[in-house]
C-alpha cells in the first residue's frame, strides 16, 4: 500500500483515563499525548465557548507536535447558571460544588475537536448535556465523597458511578458527553477526517 494510501494515525490529546476509556471504545488504535494548553478562562467568556475554545486548543497543540496525524481534542466545562464549575481538585472545593448544584439544573458543555495539520482538517462540535441534582444534604454530599473521591471530575460527580445517586434527571443526545467525549460526535468528525468507522 503506498504511503498517500495508509490510515493516519489517530492521537488523543488528553491525559484523562475517562476519554481514552470512552475512545477504545471504537476499536481504533490510538496513542495518547498531552497538550500543553492554559486552561484559564477569558474575561467574560462563557462555559459553552471555553469548553470549544479549548478542545480547539488542545488539538492545534498535539497536532503542532504529530502533524500527519489525526488528533482529538476535547474539554468540558460544568455551567451553573452561567458560571463554569472547573474540577474541584480537592475536597472542601468538591463540598462547595455540590452544595452549589444541590437542587438545580445545570449544565455541562464537551467540546471536541478533530484536527489534522498535513490535510487542513479542523472542525468541532459540542453536546449540551442538562442534568438535574436532586437536594442534597451536607451528610450526603460527605457520604458521597467519601465513598467516590472525584475531585477530577468537573462538578464533582461522576454520573458513570456513584454520582448518579445525586440526580433526578440528565438529558442528552449523546450519551457519552457526560463522561468527557461525546462518542456519537467524534465519530462523525473522525468519519469526516477521513477514518473509516466501525
Amino acid at each position: 500500500m503506498s504511503e498517500s494510501l495508509m490510515p493516519r494515525a489517530l492521537v488523543l490529546g488528553s491525559t484523562s483515563r475517562y476519554r481514552r476509556e470512552l475512545l477504545s471504545r471504537l476499536r481504533l488504535p490510538f496513542e495518547t499525548a498531552a497538550p500543553d494548553v492554559d486552561e484559564t478562562p477569558q474575561p467574560g467568556e462563557s462555559p459553552a465557548a471555553l469548553a470549544l475554545r479549548l478542545a480547539l486548543a488542545k488539538a492545534h497543540a498535539v497536532a503542532a507536535q504529530y502533524p500527519d496525524a489525526i488528533v482529538i481534542g476535547s474539554d468540558q466545562v460544568a455551567d451553573l447558571h452561567g458560571q463554569p464549575l472547573g474540577k474541584p481538585m480537592v475536597h472542601d472545593k468538591a463540598v462547595e460544588q455540590l452544595r452549589a448544584m444541590s437542587g438545580q439544573s445545570m449544565q455541562f458543555h464537551t467540546a471536541v475537536a478533530v484536527v489534522c495539520k498535513a490535510s487542513g482538517f479542523a472542525q468541532a462540535d459540542t453536546a449540551v448535556v442538562r442534568t438535574v441534582f436532586r437536594p442534597l444534604d451536607d451528610a450526603e454530599i460527605e457520604r458521597y465523597l467519601r465513598a467516590e473521591t472525584p475531585y477530577d471530575c468537573a462538578g464533582s460527580a461522576k454520573s458513570e458511578g456513584l454520582g448518579i445517586t445525586l440526580l433526578d434527571a440528565i438529558e442528552s443526545d449523546d450519551p457519552t458527553a457526560l463522561i468527557g467525549l461525546p462518542l456519537i460526535r467524534t465519530a462523525r468528525l473522525l468519519r469526516a477526517a477521513g477514518l473509516l468507522l466501525p
